[in-house]
């Protein structure tokens, strides 16, 4: 429902514009809340009150104009649309209408009321494009299930997740390391969620200070802290009946937390400073680099706002637990670059895309988009160099020359380089490695997974997939 705010002085023509909206129907749901002043004082006080999506204001009203007002209006209102009425055909009033920010200026009496509904519409429709226009990245905006790229057995089950999750508008938490791409995640589950265009409103939890981070989330009146020189919409309110996004919700402190748990059950919130109830009509997105579970234990992370948040929850890998998905990331980020920094390096010569598959990719896509870029702009011609890409780390698990290792020795042993007959297949080299694995921690799972860098669903499947026999727990000690 929108509000409209009417300012006339003349108390028959606003009682029978305030009936002929109330009775307008939109989803069998009255579409205007209608309110009415019939003087500039009262407008103006009524504005503060209301905070109108619409405005129609008188132009010769008995205390002021109509034209002298539109600029204290504005500053009540923030972006609501302010529609003028006279009745006197005057060009020169018409251009100062229009130079104040009026956003029409029409003439009275009306003889169609659906003249007047048409400019009472566009005028909703142009503020609802213009709020998109400053809240949404426009680069990301358009964010589809294309974005998202790998044909790992985690992504296609990612993906199926994904799919689930729009058929709803609960709340959804994302789980993955930095530079997994959490939000790309989030504006593809809004933009499946909805046949229509919606906000997408995204705020940094990490990156702004509670006092500020408190009114980006829920807007505040004038006055109400020291710099707050005009009423401001947060994030909530600006976000409609589209999404918010938290991102890094888990270094939100204790007293937001709080806060945005009360919003989260009541599905209302107060601007700071304010009195007026607003209700919270958009999904919430919230994401995390850190295991909410574990910040819980420690005292960080309030459970009751956790339960909340994870009605649905989505685990992002990172790029290391999929690397059969990174040849295509590096084709698919190369068109991006290219088209960014205007280079044609098309062609990646297969030793270039083996070391990428190798690189440890701690800072996961991200990372890889950063190294791709600086090896894009270094690059003479249209072969991407390997000469411009991170030099491969040392592995834990493979001894140095001449280094010696205490019982039960190492966990792989290369063997000569002059008997390449007795080289292992890739797949033979995994094997052996994640069965001696499990023999020096004595079968315990989560040490092994420490050891080898990869998860617990990677080390099940690797197990199952080299049908692995796995230690017995009578002989060593436990599975873990």
């Amino acid at each position: 429902m929108e509000t409209l705010l009417i300012i006339d002085d003349d108390v028959g023509l606003l009682e029978n514009l305030q009936m002929h909206f109330e009775e307008i129907l939109q989803d069998d749901t009255p579409r205007y809340n209608v309110v009415t002043a019939t003087s500039a004082a009262m407008g103006l006080k009524a504005a503060q009150e209301s905070m109108p999506s619409v405005v129609i204001l008188d132009m010769m009203l008995p205390d002021r104009s109509g034209l002298e007002i539109i600029e204290e209006m504005k500053t009540l209102c923030g972006d609501a649309r302010i529609i003028l009425v006279t009745a006197h055909h005057d060009m020169e009033t018409t251009i100062r209408a229009m130079k104040a920010g009026a956003f029409d200026y029409i003439h009275k009496p009306f003889p169609d009321p659906a003249a007047l509904d048409l400019v009472v519409e566009r005028a909703l429709e142009y503020r609802q494009l213009s709020r998109r226009a400053a809240s949404v990245n426009v680069e990301n905006a358009a964010a589809r299930l294309g974005d998202i790229v790998g044909t790992s057995p985690l992504m296609q089950q990612l993906v199926k997740e994904i799919g689930k999750v729009t058929s709803s508008h609960a709340t959804v938490l994302i789980n993955g390391e930095s530079g997994t791409g959490k939000e790309l995640f989030a504006r593809v589950i809004h933009n499946y969620s909805y046949d229509e265009a919606k906000p997408f409103i995204g705020i940094n939890c990490s990156a702004i200070v509670d006092t500020l981070l408190e009114s980006e989330l829920f807007g505040h009146e004038k006055g109400s802290f020291t710099g707050a020189t005009s009423t401001k919409q947060g994030k909530f309110e600006l976000a409609e009946d589209g999404t918010v996004f938290l991102d890094e919700i888990g270094d939100m402190s204790l007293m937001l937390q709080a806060k945005l748990l009360r919003v989260l059950q009541e599905r209302e919130f107060e601007r700071v400073g304010g009195v007026k109830r607003i209700k919270l009509r958009a999904r919430v997105i919230a994401a995390t680099h850190r295991t909410l579970s574990e910040e819980v234990a420690t005292g960080r992370f309030r459970e009751d706002l956790y339960q909340r948040l994870k009605v649905i929850t989505l685990q992002i890998p990172p790029l290391r637990e999929r690397r059969e998905d990174i040849p295509l990331l590096v084709h698919h980020l190369l068109e991006r670059i290219n088209e960014k920094v205007h280079k044609r390096v098309l062609r990646v010569p297969p030793e270039v895309l083996e070391h990428l598959t190798r690189l440890p990719w701690r800072g996961n896509v991200r990372e890889l988009e950063n190294v791709l870029t600086r090896a894009v702009v270094l690059a003479p011609g249209e072969v991407l160099l390997g000469g411009d890409l991170p030099a491969l780390e040392p592995s834990p698990l493979l001894p140095e020359s001449g280094r010696t290792q205490a019982s039960p020795g190492p966990l792989f042993t290369a063997p000569p380089v002059d008997d390449a007959s007795q080289i292992p297949t890739l797949e033979e080299a995994e094997r052996v490695l994640i069965q001696r694995a499990m023999a020096v921690t004595k079968g315990h799972k989560g040490k092994t997974c420490q050891i080898l860098g990869i998860s617990r669903p990677t080390l099940e499947r690797k197990l199952q997939k080299y049908a692995l026999s796995q230690p017995t727990t009578s002989s060593l000690g436990g599975q873990g």
